[in-house]
């Protein structure tokens, strides 16, 4: 029988790593020159304006793959199936709405953040109520659950039980603590280009990790028959809880489900909830959307989404499968009985029970990695918004020096306040669906501010400030209810009738405060949504943004077609 135990081996594979990674973050911070394009701020927050389509498209699938994609696709998967792939694959729409329409106007704008962006098109309030939700998210949402889900899985592959501790201390607080000062350090020194370079580096890792567990549980199952045979008599779950999974009969490879579905993800709820979160976080958050601003020209700017819209297909089948792989082995009892002490365990399980020495600690590494570009990314885009948002637009004399100081200082808070908001999610079933709750509140204002903002010229600074103000009040009501278990209804439709509610808002409020559409806006809205769809596509081939766009639209539309 394979043994399940981390060997010396692993562990020095995954020492190696680290060590590796934060060297070459250093190194990154040692190798920024003063005087390139924008100044040491410039290139410590922007890269200089540097980046190219693949290393933005890249960076920009690093920032949002983390060890949540891991450890929680593939715990949904074993409880529901490929359903939850839908958050990837939907991603690619979003995707080609930032491309071709958020892309171009932030280049214009010559923004280095999305709240300076907000104020030259409405007001100096709104910027200011966007910086906050924008801070929160870095922290909150892309870090904490980032160190969360990794100290999980360290707890996990070091097989401690939950509760276990470490010299008295909580043994996931203190995975927490570690990972969060390695990834503070590089981030801290290097800036953007450390957090590109790193980013880089880490997906090639992450991908090859998750290839290697999928490939080899897609061999151990004997093929797509016989996963397909054995979930067909043994799938869909009777009864789930956090410790347990009964299955009933049913099928866990199709996407698309009904309103009785037991994962909560009817067709309609992903078809009318999912843009509300893709719009916000692909287009409208300082975390992702920073490597487009850092784009070397319009045209980058452009093909770089697209080319992270290419990769968002590879998660279903190399995060999500794992799930319902693992699923299948436990039915054929290909563990000798054993299976995931629970759901959220199921990644590290297969990890300790399918790999060999050393492609253990080369997996388990590549989870490490997951976390630590998500955490590097969210920690530079909060160093940018507060460098820029907070002092500069205070003090504009403020030097590029002095700036990448409060930068850095920035990273070291963002560090610990992550470390300790990172214990919020445990408080829901699955980190996954914590997430996209705390979204599904967040992400409707600014979605339906950023939307009218951009297409409609009439809309007013005031009415924009209301509908921040009033959505996020809106939020904050939605998340106390579900918190304290008073109503916990459809997150998804949840984030649609807040948006709905949103837009209904800042058009009645546009029309009680209308306002003259300031010059320096002019240039930041579309007066007719085909404009960007003209003029100089940018290349030949899938060079050309328009034909690239086309073929991401095939790809997934023939996609959900196979997996309907």
């Amino acid at each position: 029988m394979m043994n399940t135990g981390m060997t010396q081996l692993d562990w020095g594979i995954i020492s190696l790593y680290l060590l590796a990674v934060v060297g070459l973050g250093v190194a990154a911070g040692f190798l920024r020159r003063k005087g390139e394009s924008g100044g040491e701020g410039g290139h410590y927050f922007l890269a200089g304006n540097t980046l190219t389509w693949p290393v933005i498209g890249l960076a920009m699938f690093a920032a949002n793959i983390s060890t949540v994609h891991l450890v929680s696709l593939a715990e949904t998967a074993y409880k529901f199936g490929l359903v939850f792939g839908n958050f990837e694959w939907m991603a690619g729409f979003t995707l080609i709405l930032l491309s071709l329409f958020f892309a171009p106007l932030y280049l214009r704008s010559k923004v280095a953040t999305l709240p300076d962006f907000l104020e030259r098109r409405f007001n100096r309030s709104c910027r200011d109520v966007l910086s906050a939700v924008s801070l929160f998210s870095a922290i909150v949402i892309h870090m904490g659950v980032a160190l969360y889900t990794a100290a999980w899985v360290l707890r996990g592959i070091l097989g401690m039980l939950p509760g276990a501790t470490i010299f008295g201390v909580d043994a996931l607080l203190v995975f927490i603590i570690l990972l969060g000062l390695l990834t503070g350090v590089y981030t801290m020194l290097g800036g953007l280009l450390a957090v590109v370079w790193t980013e880089s580096v880490q997906t090639v890792l992450l991908l090859v990790g998750a290839v290697v567990i999928t490939v080899v549980g897609y061999l151990k199952i004997g093929g797509w028959n016989e996963l397909a045979q054995t979930l067909a008599s043994h799938s869909h779950p009777l009864s789930v809880t956090d410790s347990k999974v009964t299955w009933g009969t049913g099928n866990f490879l199709h996407m698309a489900r009904s309103s009785s579905d037991p994962s909560g993800l009817a067709w309609y709820s992903i078809l009318l909830g999912y843009p509300v979160l893709g719009i916000w976080y692909w287009c409208c958050d300082q975390t992702i959307v920073q490597r487009v601003l850092a784009a070397r020209d319009e045209k980058h700017a452009r093909l770089g989404p697209l080319f992270c819209a290419f990769l968002k297909i590879w998660p279903v089948f190399f995060f999500v499968l794992p799930g319902v792989i693992c699923v299948a082995l436990v039915q054929r009892q290909a563990f000798g009985g054993e299976a995931p002490l629970t759901a959220a365990d199921t990644y590290t399980f297969l990890i300790t029970h399918l790999l060999p020495t050393g492609l253990k600690g080369l997996v388990a590494a590549a989870m490490l990695a997951a976390a630590m570009q998500t955490c590097s990314a969210a920690l530079n885009s909060t160093a940018t918004l507060v460098a820029y948002d907070l002092f500069k637009r205070h003090q504009p004399e403020i030097s590029d020096h002095q700036l990448v100081t409060i930068g850095k200082v920035t990273t070291v808070v963002g560090t610990i306040l992550a470390i300790v908001a990172s214990p919020l999610f445990g408080h829901y079933t699955t980190i996954f669906e914590g997430i996209n709750k705390l979204i599904s509140y967040v992400a409707p204002p600014i979605t339906a501010v950023f939307l009218l903002g951009v297409f409609w010229e009439r809309a007013s600074g005031k009415a924009a400030f209301i509908t921040l103000v009033g959505g996020m009040g809106l939020g904050f009501g939605a998340f106390y209810l579900d918190w304290n278990n008073i109503y916990r209804g459809d997150f998804m439709l949840i984030a649609f009738g807040l948006l709905i509610a949103c837009v209904v808002i800042m058009v009645a409020a546009t029309f009680l405060f209308p306002e003259p559409l300031k010059a320096e806006a002019r240039a930041l809205i579309w007066n007719d949504w085909r404009e960007p769809l003209r003029g100089n596509a940018g290349g030949r081939g899938l060079g050309n943004y328009r034909l690239a766009t086309v073929a991401v639209l095939l790809v997934f539309a023939v996609l959900y077609v196979v997996f309907r």
